[in-house]
């Protein structure tokens, strides 16, 4: 927070500004701050976590943020901290601008004597106005009540369109699962994924060109903690994202896209010599033949389900309870062309008489 920009706290030692981002604190309903932090001109306010985060809670840890900003807005909150990669002063260093030392000015202590730690899913859904599970509830609902429908003339105009941020963060995925799959990135294709890797980070939004060097150092070291690599190849990377950010477009076959690289799977696939094996263990990153075989695949399993539910049964259970294996006719003792002309009976499941024995005694009589 940018206290030092306040007019209110101009004058304030740093433990009146703590007390005052308490007080607001309890005046907003915001879970009170483990740890505030004097960072020689403002204050970090940081609520820690019991543990660490999987990269899918990423939207909703940025909701956290935006709300904690909207809350604490008249103390200085800074709404351009709120990313996922902002990298805070450490306690001991000195602020250059004021000559001041990082220090710690207040901790919330637990029951246990150590600074509070939250749980995300409590301080989730103590900060945002719907629970993840509300959320997920209501998307399941949705979706039951959507129908699919083929519009007349081929079209499809209920279709949900891939959105593009999603797009790029999945082939940031497919890259980092085909490392794993080849047990690691060969010297010598390091920059080429490092390079890769970085513009789908950017096109997926998870982070901006003020922090595109700290993000590539974090990937580089992803692939491999001993390499160093030369910052200098990504300038171009930089200078895209810059103007990416800015909304500018490129037109390239008549239609308008982002000035990031924006390549298509079989350019990506033959980059990196993606096998077919290796393609089907990913995600985005297949040809077309490989999307069709997934396509018949999901499409087969679909009717089957739907065969299913209508009551069908599965061909090795209908085999079993076909007549060629359960051979009736050897239960009367005849001919399985006996069998068929005398109308096909079954044994009887009690001790009597069978079918074929009624029948001859009711057409002597």
């Amino acid at each position: 927070m940018d206290t030092y920009r306040e007019p209110w706290a101009q004058g304030r030692s740093p433990e009146q500004l703590a007390a005052a981002v308490m007080f607001r604190c309890y005046d907003e309903g915001v879970p009170p701050p483990s740890i505030l932090v004097f960072s020689g001109r403002g204050v970090q306010a940081k609520w820690l976590l019991d543990g660490t985060l999987p990269r899918q809670a990423l939207p909703r840890w940025n909701a956290c943020q935006r709300y904690l900003i909207d809350r604490l807005a008249g103390l200085g909150a800074d709404p351009a901290a709120k990313d996922a990669s902002r990298v805070l002063r450490l306690v001991n260093t000195v602020n250059s601008k004021s000559g001041e030392v990082c220090r710690v000015i207040h901790v919330e202590r637990g029951p246990d004597g150590e600074p509070i730690r939250y749980n995300f899913e409590y301080l989730a859904e103590a900060l945002l106005p719907v629970a993840r599970w509300d959320i997920e509830a209501d998307r399941k609902a949705r979706a039951d009540r959507r129908q699919f429908k083929l519009l007349p003339g081929g079209q499809t105009g209920n279709l949900r369109s891939l959105n593009g941020r999603q797009l790029a963060w999945d082939r940031l995925e497919d890259l980092r699962t085909l490392a794993a799959l080849r047990g690691g990135v060969a010297e010598g294709e390091r920059m080429q994924h490092l390079f890769w890797r970085l513009n789908f980070l950017l096109l997926s939004g998870a982070t901006h060109s003020g922090q595109m060097y700290h993000e590539a150092a974090a990937l580089a070291r992803e692939l491999d903690p001993r390499w160093n690599y030369r910052s200098g190849e990504l300038m171009t990377l930089y200078a895209k994202a810059k103007a990416h950010e800015a909304g500018e477009k490129v037109e390239f076959g008549g239609k308008q896209l982002s000035p990031l690289y924006t390549p298509k799977n079989d350019t990506l696939i033959s980059l990196f010599h993606i096998t077919d094996d290796e393609q089907r263990k990913l995600r985005t990153l297949i040809s077309r033949d490989m999307a069709t075989e997934r396509r018949r695949d999901r499409d087969r399993k679909r009717d089957e389900a739907r065969r299913r539910a209508a009551g069908a049964v599965d061909r090795a259970t209908y085999e079993a309870n076909s007549a060629s294996r359960q051979k009736p006719w050897e239960a009367f003792g005849m001919s399985r062309a006996s069998w068929y002309r005398a109308g096909k009976p079954m044994p009887a499941c009690e001790t009597g008489s069978s079918p074929i024995t009624a029948a001859k005694v009711d057409r002597k009589a």
